[in-house]
Order: C-alpha cells, then sequence, then structure tokens
C-alpha cells in the first residue's frame, strides 16, 4: 500500500514538472514577444495616448488577472469531483460554471455602461481632444473583458485536466497574432489608440473560439447544457460570489490606483504605470506558470483527505515559487535603469521606482497563491474574501489620503507592499483550522527560509552595483546577472534545500551528466 501511494506521488510531481515545462515554453515566447510589441506600441502611441489607453483601457490589462482568478474558482469545483471520478457531477460542474459566468458578465456589463460610462466622461483627467476616442477604446476594452469572463469555465477545464500543452500551442497562436496587431498599428493611417483595442478585442474572441472547440472535442464531460441543479448551482453561485467579491477586490485596487494617479497626477503618470504592469505580467507569468501546474494537485489532495501531501505541497511550492521570483527580479531590480533606457527609449518619469517596488511586491506575493488555492479547495472562502478584500479595498483611501498630503505617487506602492504582508497573515490563520496547518512550521519552513535566502543572496549583487558597478554598459548589466544569478543559485543550495532536497538535486545533477559523458 505504501509502495502505492509512493508511486501515485512520483507521477503526479513527474506530472507536476511536465506540465511546468509546458507552460515555461509558452512563457518563453510569450514574454519575449510581449516586451517587443510593448516597446513599438508605446513608441506608435505616444506616452499620452499610451497612459489613456492604461487608465481608460486598464481593463484588458487586467483580463489576465481576472481570468485567473475566475479559472481558479471554476477549477475548484471541477478538480473536486475529478478526484472524486464522477462523471455526472463534472458535467453538472462545468454547465453550472458557464451559466454563472454568463449571469457574472451581465453583471459587469451593466455596471460599465451605467456608471463606467458616466465616471469617464464626466470625472477622468483626459484631454478633450482624445476623449472620443478614450470611450472607444472603453467600449472595446469591456467586450474583450466580457470575452475573458465567459472563457473562464473552459480554461478552467484544461487546467483541472492538467493538459497544459493546449496552452502552449494555442499561446503561439496568439502571440503571433499581436505581432500582426503591432505591424498594422505601424502602418495604418486612422487613429491608432481606436485601431489598437479593436485588434486587441479580434483577437480575444478569436482565442475563445479556439479554447472553446478544443474543450468539447477533448473532454467529453465538459460540453455545455444547460443544468437545473439548484443545490449544485446554490452551492457553486455561493462560492463564486464571494470569489467575484475578491476579483472585484482585485480589480478595484489595481485599476483605482490607475484613476487615483491620473486624478493627482496626469496621463505621463499612468504611462510609467502601464509599463510597469506590462513588467509585472511578464516575469509573474514565469511564477505562475509553476503554481498552476501544482493547484490541481492542491485540489486532489484535498479532496482525497491527504492533508499531510497538501501541506508539503504548500511548503514547497511558496519556497520554490519565491526562488523562481527571486532569479527573475534580482537581476532586473539592480539593472532597472539599463533594462528601461534599452527597451523603450523614451522612459516616462517614476517608471524605473515603479519598477522596482513592484518587483519587490511580487516577490512575497508569490507566498500568496498556495494559500489561496488552499483555502478555496477547502470551499469556506467567505471569511477570507470579506477580510483579505476588505484590505485589498484600503489601498485606495490609503493611497488617495496619502496623495491629499502631497506624497509621491512611489506611496501607493508602498501602502500596497504592506497591505500585502497583512492579508498574507490573514490568509494563513483563516486556513489553519481546515487542514491543521501550524502556523510555526508555516513561518519556520516559508517565511524564514524565503527571507534569509533573499537577504544573503542580495548583498553581493546590490554592494557590487551601488559601490563598484555605476556605469549602464551592456558588459557591466551581464556582469551583474551573472553574479545575481550566481549568488542566488549558491544560495538556494546551501540555504534554501533541505537535506534531502540537496541529496535529491545532486542525484539528478550526476544523472544528467552521465548521460552527456
Amino acid at each position: 500500500m505504501s509502495e502505492q501511494i509512493s508511486n501515485n506521488t512520483s507521477a503526479n510531481n513527474k506530472r507536476i514538472a511536465k506540465n511546468t515545462v509546458f507552460l515555461y515554453i509558452r512563457m518563453l515566447f510569450t514574454m519575449a514577444v510581449s516586451l517587443y510589441t510593448s516597446r513599438v506600441v508605446l513608441n506608435t502611441l505616444g506616452v499620452d495616448d499610451y497612459g489613456i489607453y492604461n487608465v481608460v483601457g486598464g481593463v484588458v490589462s487586467l483580463t489576465t488577472f481576472l481570468n485567473g482568478m475566475m479559472t481558479a474558482a471554476t477549477q475548484r469545483f471541477l478538480n473536486i469531483e475529478i478526484g472524486k471520478d464522477v462523471y455526472d457531477r463534472i458535467t453538472k460542474a462545468f454547465s453550472t460554471a458557464v451559466q454563472i459566468h454568463i449571469g457574472i458578465s451581465l453583471v459587469v456589463l451593466i455596471l460599465a455602461e451605467t456608471i463606467g460610462v458616466w465616471f469617464l466622461n464626466n470625472k477622468m483627467n483626459i484631454p478633450v481632444s482624445r476623449l472620443n476616442a478614450a470611450n472607444w477604446v472603453f467600449q472595446f476594452s469591456l467586450l474583450s473583458c466580457l470575452v475573458v469572463i465567459l472563457s473562464a469555465p473552459y480554461n478552467a477545464a484544461i487546467i483541472a485536466y492538467e493538459k497544459m500543452s493546449a496552452f502552449a500551442y494555442i499561446s503561439v497562436l496568439e502571440v503571433s497574432l499581436k505581432l500582426i496587431i503591432v505591424y498594422l498599428l505601424v502602418i495604418s493611417s486612422v487613429d491608432k489608440l481606436i485601431l489598437y483595442s479593436i485588434l486587441l478585442f479580434t483577437v480575444q474572441i478569436l482565442i475563445r473560439v479556439i479554447y472553446g472547440n478544443y474543450v468539447s472535442r477533448n473532454f467529453i464531460a465538459c460540453r455545455f447544457k444547460f443544468i437545473d441543479d439548484r443545490k449544485l448551482l446554490k452551492e457553486m453561485l455561493s462560492f463564486a460570489s464571494w470569489s467575484f467579491m475578491g476579483i472585484i477586490s482585485g480589480i478595484g485596487f489595481t485599476q483605482g490606483i490607475s484613476i487615483i494617479l491620473n486624478l493627482f497626477f496626469g496621463v505621463t503618470v499612468n504611462a510609467a504605470r502601464g509599463i510597469t504592469i506590462q513588467i509585472q505580467g511578464a516575469i509573474q507569468g514565469f511564477i505562475t506558470n509553476f503554481q498552476v501546474a501544482v493547484n490541481p494537485q492542491l485540489y486532489k489532495s484535498y479532496a482525497t483527505r491527504d492533508y499531510d501531501r497538501m501541506k508539503s505541497l504548500i511548503y514547497l511550492s511558496s519556497r520554490f515559487s519565491f526562488y523562481l521570483m527571486l532569479l527573475l527580479s534580482l537581476p532586473v531590480f539592480v539593472n532597472t535603469d539599463f533594462i528601461l533606457s534599452l527597451w523603450l527609449g523614451i522612459v516616462p518619469d517614476h517608471t524605473a521606482n515603479f519598477v522596482r517596488l513592484i518587483l519587490i511586491i511580487m516577490l512575497f506575493e508569490t507566498l500568496t497563491s498556495p494559500i489561496i488555492v488552499s483555502v478555496n479547495a477547502t470551499g469556506h472562502i467567505k471569511k477570507c474574501q470579506v477580510i483579505v478584500g476588505g484590505l485589498l479595498l484600503s489601498i485606495l483611501p490609503l493611497s488617495y489620503l496619502a496623495f491629499k498630503l502631497g506624497a509621491s505617487p512611489e506611496i501607493a506602492y508602498l501602502i500596497h507592499f504592506f497591505i500585502v504582508i497583512i492579508a498574507q497573515i490573514a490568509r494563513v490563520i483563516i486556513l489553519r483550522p481546515w487542514i491543521n496547518l501550524s502556523i510555526k512550521d508555516y513561518f519556520r519552513k516559508v517565511i524564514c527560509n524565503t527571507l534569509l535566502v533573499l537577504i544573503t543572496a542580495s548583498v553581493i549583487p546590490l554592494v557590487l552595483k551601488y559601490f563598484f558597478i555605476t556605469n549602464n554598459t551592456f558588459l557591466h548589466f551581464f556582469e551583474l546577472c551573472f553574479v545575481c544569478v550566481l549568488s542566488i543559485v549558491f544560495t538556494i543550495f546551501l540555504i534554501g534545500l533541505s537535506h534531502n532536497e540537496r541529496l535529491m538535486l545532486r542525484k539528478k545533477i550526476i544523472l544528467v551528466t552521465k548521460r552527456f559523458i
């Protein structure tokens, strides 16, 4: 029996590794194209129009976050039923999720076309000459957002069945289409801001059709049919409602900060924030790929009441997500000015500070995903959404008050950072009784471990940057990146890994080496 459990655990770990590889290949291609297109779009639209798109059409930049949150809500029910291997329940869960998301999209549409349109035309700080274009951007951004909402159950099905290769293949097509958008934008003589929003909406529609077709062909249990299961509808609607509250909180403080920055500092600062969001999305995508590969196993561990396996996954995925983020963010942190000038040419004011601050925030946000998924797996999300949602929304009034008192734009990111820490403490306390999670063990195995790795690995690169290497040249850029990676890798090996993990890594290295000798 123990041998069978060990084999199942090994198979599950291999599946996580395989899916992570697929998702990383997808991300490398996506990020490379995204960084290139961001520069071209900024230079083609100009700083002001780029800022307008960020603050008005910011709902599009939030679609990755929105889709991830809503996909997680649906995925919870699908994975629980897949773990129990009940075909009819999988079909009911999927179809009910589609019906709920149709309802959510209608609510979003009504709110956006009433309150949203009024706020855009009466309160936003938009140049009068560009107000008409801003309204076009708003409408097509809204349509893109609705498509993303309706796509969530289909994306959730792919993740629940752990078919990550589909994301890799379809993403190649998606980013290729975005390259075509950039080309059309450059050669077009019409209003480029309006054209950009229309073309992005067109891509969203096409990708939505492809994902829907893939799910229908490959997962027979996930073919939509009208379901009148009121008990399941009530259960899923309750879960979705509280999940939606979390989504609204996330959108509220993310897009809300953009609006407040616009009210106090104008569209130039919005351009800086838009660039920061691009970098945030590119780097965070790497970490999300690893976490998405782990999430189904967290759900299935809870479904089978294997709490020890679940806690082990929480500790492991939290630490390794942090390590991956550190490998990506520290080289960017010490080379921010050089990277921005090389990438953009024209660098809006405050951009470098925004980027450094969001990198610090993202490092600590990597620890949140395993806890959020675990809370979702229990189904007891009401308390978490109310408390954490309230904390995240508090970023807005605190930032507004700080700006009223004359603070610089960077203060919004500092407030965000402190709220992230408080919110994570709240999540861990809420999760504790449902899976018998030891706060002491979590603090020792995750928080102390990651902080020690962060501090130790950062010392040498930061000393070199600020005391010895002060010129921004290609040579110094590569030197600093090399030192960062080397420092992080050695620190993780010596401090970040447990004794058993170091032994396992040595065996893997020896095995791989023998294959090439």
